[in-house]
């Protein structure tokens, strides 16, 4: 039976990564489609698992999907520690603005965008990437909330809120209909150009050029404000991830494509309050069931979060494992690992 599950990422996985981001599009600077960058976030990722700290400090940590037996590398999960070290972390936040007037006996309601840095010293969950091929799988959910399991052995490296960004509405020409309304009248650069640019070099560029006044969204195309905060339609499911995760959307959008930014206190996030500790009491050769829940072993360098069909007795102390996953992770007999239930 095949089993996948997820690791800390190394500099040695450097081709098999650059081989996903040249899967995954425009608007996806968390994969660059460049070597040097890759290489880069690896060693950045390698760097921070090592690091010892009790608070976060602009750490990534990078998880990729691994096949047992095989090593193939299916898939991507990142977790920044704290944005806006590097660089401002720069967003739009949609307020809403109402004028009157007594003369015509109207009242206008208009939108304006401005441009915060609310987010700077917050966490970001992202770079979730699965291989088109296995996307009939059930991988997504383990992808997804090996981040939130991450975070529940590691709660000291994590700060109390944490943001989700989701990729915006993109044509099929790769174009974004929000950065062509806004964006692109400050810059003169195509979106896929000022993707690229941001992705390898950071949005420290917007500060220098884009304007700090609020913008009415009404003087922008209607394309671009049917665009601000949608998530591309491969993104809707994520979006509904994201949501049974307990991250909601409060008027944040991508300053790029106007995808929305899902917001949530880390402490509520479905996974990590139900998360609980439990000592493998018993492994048994029988063979890998179905899933009873996500289990999670080991801490940085040694993190592994995996699909279990381990069982979890009555009293909520102790699991029994499956032989095969037990061999794989290398867990023995009272050993604590963490344990959440579908």
């Amino acid at each position: 039976m095949t089993f996948w599950f997820m690791r800390p990422a190394l500099s040695t996985d450097l081709d098999a990564v650059m081989e996903l981001a040249e899967l995954t599009g425009s608007g996806f600077t968390n994969l660059p489609s460049d070597r040097d960058s890759l290489l880069e976030r690896l060693t950045w990722s390698d760097n921070s698992f090592k690091r010892a700290l009790d608070a976060p400090d602009d750490e990534l940590y990078m998880l990729l999907l691994e096949e047992a037996g095989t090593g193939r590398i299916g898939g991507s999960a990142m977790i920044f520690s704290r944005l806006g070290v590097r660089w401002p972390f720069y967003s739009y936040k949609i307020a809403a603005l109402s004028q009157r007037s007594q003369e015509l006996g109207r009242t206008v309601k208009l939108d304006v965008l401005h441009l915060v840095n609310d987010f700077n010293g917050t966490t970001e969950v992202g770079g979730l990437f699965l291989h088109p091929d296995l996307r009939s799988e059930g991988l997504g959910g383990l992808l997804s909330r090996s981040r939130y399991l991450f975070i529940a052995r590691h709660r000291q490296r994590i700060a109390d809120r944490v943001i989700a960004e989701l990729r915006g509405q993109i044509t099929p020409m790769g174009n974004s209909p929000f950065w062509d309304g806004l964006g692109r009248q400050f810059f003169n650069m195509d979106f896929q150009d000022a993707d690229r640019f941001n992705g390898i070099h950071g949005n420290q560029f917007i500060a220098d050029l884009m304007p700090k006044l609020p913008i009415y969204t009404a003087l922008l195309p209607q394309s671009a404000r049917d665009a601000m905060g949608h998530p591309h339609d491969s993104g809707v499911p994520a979006m509904r991830m994201l949501e049974k995760e307990g991250f909601h959307f409060d008027g944040y959008i991508d300053i790029f494509d106007g995808g929305p930014t899902m917001v949530a206190d880390t402490d509520r996030l479905r996974t990590v309050a139900m998360a609980r500790e439990v000592s493998v009491g018993d492994i048994t050769e029988l063979p890998q069931g179905d899933s009873t829940g996500l289990a999670a072993a080991g801490t940085l360098t040694d993190f592994r979060a995996w699909a279990t069909a381990g069982m979890v007795e009555t009293t909520g102390a102790h699991i029994t494992l499956p032989a095969q996953e037990a061999a794989v992770l290398h867990i023995s007999t009272g050993d604590t690992i963490t344990h959440v239930a579908r």
